[in-house]
Order: structure tokens, then C-alpha cells, then sequence
């Protein structure tokens, strides 16, 4: 990835993300130009804009840069344009797991994929014992004693391993390793701290059974199982041993000091820790484990000497949500998260979206609810779009039902005013680039590339349904984006909810996708103090956060665990107290969701 930064007519652009394929040089080290039309946004970092890019919505201009490559760095020094590279910081990575979890095959899938360094403290005693180092001589009397090696042994062994070059510069997998907490003290004396703690979780029942039907081949050392991976002929069969240490009384002792160690070990390093459920297919579990380290090394944005302002201040989620009204920063913050999860949506191809983003000022069952923040959201997305040269319809619903019971949500009231009166930059703006438009069929014009519909729900004895529906009919493979609808049938007046065809307005509403969620968690039944909470931005995984306290009055957001698919309350719940499996089990929940309708 480069970033690039020009000027046209003495009018700065802001930093913009680009793909490196997109920069075509001569083949002469002069002079070459780069046009911005060839280029396209990176779907991986943020893009921030300024409004003097709505130019491009009238001239459509080509706008040019001149580039002089430089042979011997990673810059490029130029007059007008300047494109730097950034190497991302190698990852850190402790992983731990019962035995028979899969974390050997993880491991070597890890390596495989990120080129880490494997670190096994196993393979490290075995390595100085017979190199016959001054550390291997000590270890290997207490290895011939029958004794554990004690840990200021291997601690140093470890620590030898990580200060090598190899593992500087490529990272570093800890296979195993701490196994105590005074081991995890030790280490994070000497500053050693992974960047993800991965927890290989899997039932004791099915351990066990992974334990005791493994067999060995002493031939070629290949493990096998009686079940899910026998042998490939009878004469490998035939030779098979049983490990003397994989009998079911062993395996469930082994398996007792593991969770001992373990539940000291997760205290340490909990700020890191991400469960993963092991009890997959290999390929399924390393999907996942691939996503989370990918996600770090996503978060490591490339810096410049003149990055954005917000980039540049808030990493991960912002802090004191709770205070009202947010700074601009918290909003410009959670404006430019949704924009960039709905790029990302609409470029891949989606075109039935929706964001549900549930901030305090965005939350309506909030006292703190404030129109001009949903505005202002939407105004940031149109513009984006606009900048692009789309032609986005920006649509309220109007009133619903006939006479007296002609009406519209409370929360809707007065929204189509303050978008006419809003600012939208240039004059030709409005109107032209953005229009402002009803929710129905009949409200889609051939001109329009898009559309966004603000908070269409449904009223008392009223149905938005049947308008929505007619309006991505006439839509067709035309994007329509959701902000923060609210489509469950809700009850007449007297009390009975409408059912002619609620299965199918139901199963209507379930074809719009997420490409944002965001959502505050609290104590069941309160709104304060934030406890944590739930994210998810297209395309990656629903990640869920634990807001901690820190020193001097700080806090911040811990991710505790992803979900391939919107978690539940409970598996929400069985993460925030950091149950078993056999103990989520149990129903049980002191967690809840502020708002109705989330799940």
C-alpha cells in the first residue's frame, strides 16, 4: 500500500489510501505521472476526505502528479506528490490448549501462513542439552534427576530465543508457553508481552476421547486416531502403539493441572486473550485464527508525518461514550467507521444493506438522543458517495396510515426539514449530486446510483414494509442502505399486533445485510456504567470488547472474542464471565442490550 498526497490549483487534498498496482512508472528513472482516476481506495484503511474533493462531482477532472522514483529508499521525492511505504510490526503470539486441542497443527498452520518464528519449549531444552550449552548442562541434571527444570532455566532459554534476529524481524510464536503465572511474571519483567493470547477451547469429553484413541507410529512418528484419522493400510495398523501417558485416567490428571495453570495464566494476560473454539474441523478453527491475527496487523495503520487528525488520536474504540454530547472526535470517529464498512459492503457487490450503530446520542430510547448526529451521519455518507460521482437519493418516510390515524414515528418528526436546511458544501450540491426523496416505489429515479434511507420503522398499526419493499423493486441491483431501521411489526392501538403476512414482512427485513454494527452493553435494565461492547465492520468478524479502568482514571476496550455470526446474549454473557463450556450450559445472564429489536 502507498499514501498519497498532492495539490491541484493550490487546493490541498488530504491523505488518501491507494493501491500500489495503481502507480504505473516509465521505464525511464526521470519524471512519470500518476493520475488519480487510475487509482483506487484501499478497502483496508480508512480514506479521509476533504470537501474540496466535491469538485469532482461537476468536473470529474483528472488531476496529475509528478513522481520522481528514488533508487535507494523506500520514498519517492517529489514536488507535488509524496509516496511512502510502511512495513507493519511483526506479530506476538502466545497460544495455549489442553492436550489434544489441535495447537500443534494450529501452530504449524500459523508458521506456514505468517511466517512466524516457532517457539517451543520443548524443542529449546531438547536444542541446549544437545548443543551442550552451559544452560542445556543445568537443565539435563535436572532432566536425569527425574525433576522439573526450574523456571529461571527456561525463562532464560526463552528469553535467549526471542532476542534473536530471526525473531526480531519476522515475530514470534510461544507454543505453550507460560504455563504458570510466575512464568507470565517473569517474561513480562523482561518486557516480552504477546499482541494476541490465543485459548484453544475445547469440551474435557471430547479431549479425552482424542487422548485415548490416539496411537503412534514408532516408525515414522505420525499420530494417528481409531476414529477420525486411522491408518492408510493394515500394515501401518498393525505396528501402532498407544503413548503410555494417553490412557483416560492419565489424560483427565493432565488435564486437571492444565485448567489449574490455565485460569492463572488467562488473569494475565486477559487484557489479550481471545477464546477460540477448537472443536472444529482444523481448517474451520484456523479460518478463524487467520481473521483475528490478520485483523491485528489491519489495525496497525500506516503512518505519515501528516496523518489525519482522527486517525491519528483515537486507536480501537473511543473512550467515555457515556459523556453527552460526544466531542467531534468520538463522532467524526464512528461517521468514518460506518463509511468505510459500507465501501467496503457496496464494492464488493452488496446492495441490501443496513448499520446499526447505537451510540448514546444515536440510541432513541436514550434521553440524550440527538437528531443532528443521525444527520450528520448521513450527510457524511451521501457526500462520500457524492465525492465519487454517485447520485444518491436520500430518503425520510413520510406520514403513514389515512385520517386519524395518519402519523409518523416521533423519531422521524421534523427530519426532512433539517436535512433541506442542512449544510452540503457547495450550492449545487444539494439537489443535484444529493436529493431528497420519500420511502416508495415511485420515489426511484433512473439518474439515482444509490440510495439511504434514515431510520425507516414501523408505526403504531402502521407497516413501512410494503413501501420499503416497493422501493428496492424499482431499486434492483441499485445499492439502498439502512440507517438504524426498525422493522419488527409493532401492536395497534388496541394492543394486537398486525399478522396478515408478518412471516413474510419478517423474512423480507432478514434480506438486508449488516455491513456495520455497533453496539453499547450495560448492566440488564440500566445505562450506566458501559460494561463493554459489541462490533462489527464488513467484511470481518462481530468482535466483542470489555471496557476496562485503568490507572488515573483511564479506561479502555479490551477485545475478549470474535463471532463468525451476531453472538447471543448468553454466548455474551458466557464470554463476560469467562464460563467453560460445560458451564455455559447453565442459563444464567446478568448481561443485557440497552433498546429493544437487536437481536
Amino acid at each position: 500500500l502507498v499514501l498519497i498526497q498532492g495539490k491541484s490549483k493550490g487546493e490541498k487534498l488530504t491523505m488518501a489510501s491507494l493501491s500500489l498496482s495503481s502507480v504505473h512508472f516509465s521505464s525511464t528513472p526521470s519524471r512519470s505521472t500518476v493520475s488519480t482516476s487510475s487509482l483506487s481506495p484501499s478497502p483496508s484503511l480508512p480514506l479521509f476526505r476533504s470537501p474540496i474533493s466535491r469538485h469532482s462531482r461537476r468536473l470529474r477532472r483528472r488531476l496529475s502528479f509528478s513522481v520522481i522514483p528514488c533508487r535507494t529508499s523506500h520514498s519517492f521525492a517529489t514536488s507535488t506528490c509524496q509516496i511512502r511505504c510502511s512495513l507493519d510490526e511483526p506479530l506476538k503470539v502466545m497460544i495455549s490448549g489442553a492436550p489434544a486441542s489441535g495447537k500443534g497443527t494450529q501452530c504449524e498452520l500459523i508458521v506456514q501462513k505468517f511466517g512466524l518464528v516457532h517457539i517451543s519449549t520443548g524443542d529449546l531444552l531438547r536444542a541446549e542439552v544437545s548443543s551442550g550449552t552451559e544452560i542445556g548442562k543445568k537443565a539435563k541434571e535436572f532432566m536425569n534427576s527425574g525433576s522439573l527444570v526450574p523456571d529461571e532455566i527456561v525463562i532464560a532459554m526463552v528469553a535467549g530465543r526471542l532476542s534473536r534476529e530471526d525473531a526480531k524481524e519476522h515475530g514470534w510464536l510461544l507454543d505453550g508457553f507460560p504455563r504458570t503465572f510466575a512464568q507470565a511474571q517473569s517474561l513480562d519483567k523482561l518486557n516480552v508481552r504477546p499482541d494476541i493470547f490465543l485459548l484453544l477451547d475445547v469440551p474435557d469429553e471430547i479431549l479425552v476421547d482424542r487422548c485415548v484413541g490416539r496411537r503412534l507410529d514408532p516408525v515414522t512418528g505420525k499420530i494417528y486416531h481409531v476414529k477420525s484419522y486411522p491408518p492408510e493400510s493394515d500394515e501401518i495398523k498393525a505396528r501402532l502403539v498407544t503413548r503410555p501417558d494417553d490412557t483416560e485416567e492419565k489424560v483427565k490428571s493432565r488435564l486437571q493441572i492444565y485448567k489449574q495453570n490455565s485460569e492463572a495464566i488467562i488473569s494475565a494476560y486477559s487484557d489479550v486473550m481471545i477464546k477460540v473454539d477448537a472443536n472444529r474441523p482444523k481448517e474451520v478453527v484456523f479460518e478463524e485464527t487467520q481473521t483475528l491475527l490478520s485483523q491485528i496487523q489491519l489495525k496497525r495503520m500506516i503512518r505519515t508525518d501528516k496523518a489525519s487528525p482522527v486517525q491519528d488520536k483515537w486507536r480501537g474504540i473511543p473512550t467515555r461514550l457515556n459523556n453527552i454530547p460526544h466531542s467531534r472526535d468520538i463522532r467524526a470517529y464512528f461517521y468514518e467507521d460506518v463509511l468505510q464498512a459500507t465501501v467496503r459492503s457496496i464494492k464488493d457487490g452488496n446492495t441490501r444493506l443496513r448499520v446499526d450503530i447505537n451510540i448514546p446520542e444515536l440510541n432513541p430510547e436514550m434521553d440524550v438522543y440527538r437528531i443532528g448526529t443521525l444527520m450528520e451521519l448521513v450527510r457524511t455518507l451521501a457526500l462520500s458517495f457524492a465525492d465519487d460521482g454517485k447520485r444518491v437519493k436520500v430518503c425520510v418516510q413520510g406520514s403513514m396510515g389515512e385520517g386519524a390515524l395518519a402519523g409518523m414515528p416521533l423519531q422521524l418528526a421534523g427530519t426532512r426539514k433539517i436535512l433541506e436546511y442542512m449544510d452540503w458544501g457547495d450550492d449545487e450540491t444539494l439537489g443535484t449530486f444529493v436529493k431528497l426523496g420519500a420511502i416508495g416505489g415511485k420515489e426511484v429515479d433512473e439518474e439515482d446510483d444509490m440510495f439511504i434511507l434514515v431510520a425507516p420503522q414501523n408505526a403504531v398499526g402502521n407497516c413501512i414494509i410494503d413501501d420499503l419493499q416497493a422501493m428496492t423493486n424499482a431499486a434492483g441491483k441499485r445499492p439502498v442502505v439502512l440507517i438504524n431501521p426498525k422493522l419488527k411489526d409493532l401492536p395497534a392501538s388496541s394492543g394486537i399486533m398486525q399478522t396478515m403476512g408478518r412471516e413474510k414482512r419478517l423474512e423480507y427485513a432478514l434480506t438486508f445485510d449488516n455491513c456495520y454494527v455497533f453496539r453499547l452493553l450495560y448492566y440488564a435494565g440500566t445505562q450506566y456504567p458501559i460494561m463493554g461492547a459489541l462490533r462489527m465492520s464488513y467484511p470481518y468478524r462481530y468482535e466483542l470488547y470489555k471496557r476496562v479502568n485503568e490507572e488515573n482514571g483511564k479506561e479502555k476496550y479490551v477485545l475478549i472474542s470474535t463471532y463468525s455470526e451476531r453472538p447471543t446474549p448468553d454466548q455474551i454473557n458466557d464470554a463476560f464471565s469467562g464460563k467453560t463450556r460445560e458451564e455455559s450450559k447453565k442459563p444464567s445472564g446478568i448481561w443485557s442490550f440497552l433498546g429493544s429489536g437487536f437481536f
